[in-house]
């Protein structure tokens, strides 16, 4: 009972922290429009990368309540690797915008008000923080909420930095802070948003996970007693907590080497050492492949070795 209030209290937050954040981007962006401020409008455009984090975040939570189904076997977890990837994409073309902006504005200053750049970033600020401190209880046992955790609390300190340009230019006049600093925000929104697109597009190309290395755990398998060779051997991620391993084992002897208790040495060895709970093993005593030397897999990548050299050589 506890879990699912805990559950339904979180959703609670994440719904008014997706709500507050809406206003802030809503309010910097026609600020930014009617002010003339690139720092604004690029602050609203740093914000809109937490409004899809947060967005994903409620997704991931409210996602792992639905089951699969017979035409889903894998449920929707793929449905938020794609958000992501769209997410972070539509974010990369909109630091390239302020970008091209911002440097034009260098060039060519303009006129900005920035007593109101100080009190819309002010809002802002506050807004984030807010935000942020919303999340930071449920951040401390769920890796998905803590990415929105700090996504949020760094966006806090981004709108600080505009609200000090909009003081500097208060004080000086220097109106090319204002693009000045919309292009340090860019740096913050490539910082946030180019890991998000390179490990989206590695989740939907179906690449091994980053942190296991297929050759390893091949290696992990083969040395067990009774096992002769691994084949076949496919890592990927459905999405990125739930990893999937498939492969052919070929067992060294005839049929009465296929045990269950072959099986679990193999199972065991890679839930302990490579954390992939979820695999499919093809027991077999004799190679079914019709090309042979795919049930060596170091025979394999020693003709992919050769190869290379053959290529580089010429």
């Amino acid at each position: 009972m506890s879990s699912l209030v805990s559950f339904e209290h979180l959703r609670s937050r994440l719904y008014l922290a997706l709500a507050l954040n809406a206003v802030i981007i809503t309010a910097e962006f026609i600020g930014g429009w009617l002010l003339n401020s690139i720092g604004l409008m690029s602050d609203a455009g740093h914000n809109f990368v937490d409004q899809g984090s947060l967005f994903l975040a409620l997704y991931a939570h409210i996602i792992t309540k639905r089951p699969s189904s017979e035409t889903r076997t894998f449920g929707y977890h793929r449905a938020g690797v794609i958000a992501a990837f769209l997410n972070s994409f539509i974010l990369l073309l909109t630091a390239l915008g302020i970008t091209l902006v911002g440097l034009k504005r260098v060039l060519e200053p303009v006129p900005v008000d920035g007593g109101w750049i100080m009190g819309i970033a002010a809002v802002s600020f506050i807004a984030n923080l807010s935000i942020a401190l919303l999340l930071q209880r449920g951040a401390e046992d769920d890796l998905n909420i803590r990415s929105a955790f700090w996504h949020m609390l760094g966006d806090a300190w981004v709108s600080l930095g505009v609200i000090l340009s909009g003081g500097a230019i208060v004080l000086t006049g220097w109106t090319v802070l204002d693009p000045l600093i919309s292009l340090l925000v860019v740096g913050a929104i490539l910082h946030g948003a180019w890991p998000l697109f390179k490990e989206s597009l590695d989740v939907l190309l179906e690449s091994t996970p980053p942190t296991i290395s297929a050759s390893h755990v091949a290696a992990a398998i083969e040395s067990l007693p009774g096992v002769k060779t691994v084949h076949d051997l496919h890592i990927w991620a459905v999405e990125p907590r739930l990893i999937m391993l498939t492969c052919h084992v070929l067992a060294d002897g005839d049929d009465t080497a296929l045990t269950t208790a072959l099986l679990r040495s193999i199972r065991s060895r890679i839930a302990s050492d490579f954390g992939i709970q979820h695999m499919t093993i093809q027991m077999e005593t004799s190679c079914c492949h019709p090309d042979t030397v795919h049930c060596d897999l170091g025979k394999l990548a020693e003709q992919h070795g050769e190869l290379d050299r053959l290529v580089h050589h010429h």
